[in-house]
């Protein structure tokens, strides 16, 4: 017969099997351990109440019963080949899938041990068999490496370069791109102060940096992005744009750098503001060449002035007529003034094609206003066009580069002539006036307006209502003026169009704002 009494229940005697002696105690300070006893054949002799607890079982319900009851089905073969004749005395401890009595099944870890007799053969009488749930502990580690795999497999192919660094700034992951990006395998930067990877002054100040924000908690850097230089294996350097994340948890405190290379950005920038420049120059140059014929005209009326004053001036001196002097000195007066407007107009053009980086000076608003005129109304289909300028005398001086502006007014000038019919008179305005810190420009046509939907584009390249319009005049103005910190932009009204534009003034002594 088998002994049946609970393990946690104390019998007198000792040295039986039933002798439980300090046991009870010992099970008590195991409370996630459940102890069970088994017979030489391998059925339930004894019972603790984390035993109970674990299987869902009391000792009247189990004891009795082969310890098969307490595993799920076919996974108790190692355990009852025990119980055989010869089976063995002990049994490693195992991996077993354990069976709870609503049938569940939960992971646990299982401990087999014989007892031997008293006499003097030593025959197994019995065993121990010790049974600790890791559902949960299991549970937990296939979540850690189901999250190690996921965080790989982001690092892999995440297309910014990850750095993980501890509060120490001690680097503990490295991404497959930032071994790309730095030239480093992760085996040589773990473990090693992500300083290894930055220039100076930001090498040297890293760890001040960090050591402030621990001890403040005030974000200077975390959660914005800034452009910052980075240290290749190799030496080289490398412009790239650091956005850096926090996290917290388990006692611990990490943070992840995102790293955006900007050579290739940086690269087309470059190439961009090159383009642009020569666009800038070759409109100019084009422009230049549609009012060239034009120009000839423009010059030839005080080249010729000057011609007729210098022949009248030496006729009189040949002749010696009395009184002539005064008359000589008139004329060549008259030829100097002649020669000066001819070279003011030649130097405009020159000016106006001279290609040159953004360079900005001081200007008074009023003189690019009259140069642009001169220079846009060359060339006007329409003769019967009247400018009129209007300049608010508070505007005062504006900080810009003078060429490129003038390009501007020119351009909305030269469109605003195109927008007037060429049978009919028209009026363009030019006027400025100040707002805050800004001057603000105006032409002003009287021609027939724009067509519906265009003012959402028409800055755009390419973007063009003429027929055999390039669709770079506008797209270029806006370029300019936005390199000037401005903005342009229009607006149709009940008679023709108006363009608007904005640069910054120079003196901010009188401000209307």
């Amino acid at each position: 017969m088998p002994i049946h009494y609970s393990l946690d229940v104390p019998r007198g005697g000792s040295g039986g099997v039933g002798d439980l002696g300090a046991l009870p105690s010992l099970i008590a300070a195991l409370p996630d351990h459940a102890i069970v006893r088994l017979d030489a054949q391998g059925r339930v002799n004894g019972w603790g109440t984390a035993a109970d607890s674990l299987f869902g079982w009391n000792a009247e319900e189990i004891l009795g019963h082969d310890v098969e009851r307490l595993f799920a089905p076919g996974t108790a073969a190692a355990l009852i080949a025990h119980f055989a004749p010869g089976g063995g005395r002990k049994r490693e401890t195992a991996d077993d899938q354990c069976r709870h009595k609503s049938g569940a099944s939960f992971r646990a870890i299982t401990s087999l041990t014989s007892i031997a007799g008293a006499g003097a053969g030593g025959a197994v009488e019995g065993f121990w068999l010790v049974v600790r749930d890791v559902t949960e502990e299991r549970a937990s580690a296939s979540s850690i490496e189901a999250s190690a795999i996921l965080l790989n497999s982001i690092l892999e192919t995440v297309p910014d370069a990850m750095i993980v660094i501890d509060d120490h700034g001690v680097i503990q992951s490295f991404s497959a791109t930032a071994e790309k990006l730095f030239g480093y395998d992760e085996a040589e930067v773990l473990g090693h102060n992500v300083s290894m990877l930055m220039t100076t002054p930001d090498r040297d100040a890293h760890d001040r940096y960090l050591s402030r924000y621990l001890d403040t908690g005030e974000r200077r850097i975390i959660g914005k992005a800034r452009r910052v230089i980075g240290l290749r294996k190799d030496g080289t350097t490398f412009a790239h744009e650091l956005a850096i994340g926090e996290a917290r948890g388990r006692g611990r405190r990490v943070f992840t750098g995102f790293i955006r290379d900007l050579t290739q950005r940086e690269t087309a920038a470059a190439q961009l503001a090159e383009l642009q420049s020569e666009l800038l120059h070759i409109s100019r140059v084009t422009a230049m060449g549609t009012m060239a014929s034009t120009l000839a005209h423009e010059l030839n009326q005080p080249v010729t002035a000057v011609a007729n004053y210098v022949e009248t001036s030496l006729a009189l001196l040949q002749a010696g007529a009395p009184g002539s002097d005064a008359i000589v000195q008139e004329a060549l007066a008259e030829a100097a003034a002649e020669a000066h407007r001819a070279g003011k107009i030649v130097r405009r053009l020159r000016d106006f094609v001279a290609r040159g980086e953004l360079d900005k000076t001081v200007e008074a608003l009023a003189d690019i206003v009259d140069d642009a005129c001169a220079l846009g109304m060359v060339g006007a289909a329409t003769p019967s066009i009247e400018i009129e300028r209007a300049i608010d005398p508070t505007t005062g001086p504006v900080l810009v580069d003078r060429v490129q502006i003038q390009q501007v007014l020119i351009n909305l000038m030269r469109n605003a002539v195109e927008a007037i019919p060429g049978e009919h008179g028209g009026i363009i305005r030019v006027t400025a006036r100040p707002q805050g810190d800004f001057a603000q420009v105006t032409v002003t046509d009287s021609g027939a307006g724009l067509a519906p939907g265009i003012l959402a584009t028409m800055f755009g390249a390419f973007a063009s209502t003429k027929r055999d319009g390039m669709g770079l005049g506008l797209s270029i103005c806006r370029t300019i003026i936005e390199a000037h910190g401005g903005r342009i932009w229009a607006e149709s009204r009940p008679v023709g169009t108006a363009f608007h534009f904005t640069v910054p003034r120079a003196g901010r002594e009188t401000r209307d704002d």
